[in-house]
């Protein structure tokens, strides 16, 4: 390891497929040459997932190492006045960072609940002159410079820290399929257009000015993108530039931000000892209109089945491209199955510092990939993946099995529409049928079995790594869990 402790950039998209990536799609119509250059430089995952398939859980289980329906949230996403549901005293990424010495900075999307002061019962009833808490500057974050939710969920404010950085003046709302956002209050110095932009104008400051500074202490920012999600936004620069639709040319808008990151860090003296990480929170959603996108020969969801919201591979499989010059060696493809979760463990290796047994539970750190010295054994033993209503999977090796007779989501059988007679659970052997189309649960009742009871494990002992059992928050038994005897 270097002497100094690497900084940290964490680039999280919204809703960005792993076929959208040229460098990951050979058939892609998106030609991406900012991350193909990131994953040239550095890691290519093939295998890496989200564990779940939509926003909130996502990013609950990056921040804390900890599968999402371990929080009180065991289905759907929250909306934009919803409660923190980061359990108070809970350590993130931001807080054991701090611990070693690093400056923490979110900038972007938090989407994990805030705690507004309430002038009333309802949702929106809130007083944005009052200070908001259990947000990211109560999670571990030095700064934090964003927005509550996603970009198509009111309230329509910037936050700073604590604060909103005007007072809503007005209510907007777009009814438009791509540019779609929900009707709210709104500040005057908010323009959804200029969201993603004033975002990284803030992130390439930051790092202009940590590259100036004679401080020797390392900096994390955790940048969570509020695109390519809806409303779909592009600027009029990247109108038309794609060559696909809408859709697609956010998602090149989205490519010329990591671009310019690269090249604020190459500027700033910064990039052979920042590990620079681009990964989506879960897959692409049908919003991007996949239609229109066949039409001219693009699929975000690549080879897999489904999209965002489903139990299937399209709606967990991510890009994940990792570069730090100075420890990884450049063009490294790497086809081992990882997860977002394992965050949390790999900043702690990178930082030297021991999890408590009631952190990161379910965390693996990715660093011995990173350093091309990992054994013969994956690291990990499987991961869990969830869909939007909550149903859950389990993949060890080859063998997927997915706890639910449809995708879970949005997709085709959706919950409620499989046809009669369908078995309740799919079993699928993805090394021979990466498409999901094959279930073999009947044809492998000791597979089903043994990972049934795996599964059932990791959920009793509220951890999926060697250490004390943990409580989960919420419910302990609940809903989706009909399955478990």
């Amino acid at each position: 390891m270097t002497k100094r402790q690497p900084n940290v950039i964490y680039i999280l998209a919204d809703d960005m497929g792993y076929g959208d990536i040229s460098c990951l799609n050979e058939h892609s119509k998106i030609n991406t040459p900012n991350l193909d250059l990131l994953g040239k430089e550095g890691i290519i995952f093939t295998d890496a997932h989200s564990s779940s398939a939509v926003c909130t859980p996502s990013r609950y289980s990056i921040l804390t190492g900890r599968y999402n329906w371990r929080s009180a949230l065991k289905e759907g996403v929250l909306g934009g006045y919803s409660r923190s549901i980061i359990e108070e005293g809970r350590m993130t990424v931001a807080s054991l960072l701090k611990q070693a010495g690093y400056y923490t900075a979110c900038f972007g999307k938090w989407h994990l609940g805030l705690d507004w002061h309430k002038s009333g019962d309802g949702p929106a009833e809130v007083d944005f002159s009052k200070p908001i808490q259990n947000g990211p500057v109560d999670c571990g974050f030095d700064e934090f410079y964003g927005i509550s939710a996603s970009l198509d969920m009111p309230p329509y404010v910037y936050i700073e820290n604590n604060k909103v950085t005007q007072m809503p003046d007005r209510v907007t709302r777009n009814d438009d399929k791509k540019g779609f956002w929900r009707e709210g209050p709104t500040a005057p110095d908010f323009r959804h257009e200029e969201v993603l932009p004033r975002l990284t104008q803030k992130v390439l400051d930051r790092i202009e000015q940590f590259g100036a500074s004679s401080s020797s202490d390392p900096f994390f920012i955790y940048y969570p993108l509020p695109a390519p999600h809806t409303p779909i936004l592009p600027t009029p620069e990247f109108k038309g530039k794609s060559g696909t639709n809408l859709y697609g040319d956010f998602v090149l808008m989205c490519d010329d931000v990591v671009g310019l990151i690269m090249s604020k860090l190459e500027s700033s003296g910064l990039a052979d000892n920042t590990v620079l990480v681009f990964t989506s929170d879960n897959g692409c959603s049908p919003s991007a209109d996949y239609e229109e996108l066949a039409q001219v020969g693009h699929n975000p969801s690549y080879v897999f089945r489904g999209h965002k919201a489903d139990i299937y591979e399209g709606g967990h499989r991510i890009p994940l491209l990792v570069r730090w010059p100075e420890q990884i060696a450049a063009g490294t493809m790497i086809g081992e199955p990882v997860c977002l979760v394992d965050f949390m463990a790999t900043a702690a290796d990178i930082a030297g510092l021991p999890l408590p047994d009631n952190a990161g539970e379910d965390s693996v750190s990715q660093l011995p990939l990173w350093l091309g010295e990992a054994g013969e054994q994956p690291l990990r033993e499987a991961i869990v993946h969830h869909s939007i209503d909550g149903s859950f999977s389990i993949r060890k090796g080859e063998w997927k099995l997915e706890l639910c007779p449809g995708s879970g989501g949005w997709s085709d059988p959706m919950p409620g529409t499989e046809p009669a007679g369908a078995p309740p659970f799919q079993l699928y052997r993805l090394s021979e049928d990466i498409r999901e189309r094959q279930n073999l649960v009947e044809q492998h009742p000791e597979v089903v079995q043994n990972l049934k009871e795996l599964l059932t494990r990791y959920i009793k002992e509220g951890r999926s790594t060697p250490g004390t059992p943990q409580p989960h928050a919420g419910a302990q038994r609940w809903e989706q869990l009909h399955w478990m005897q």
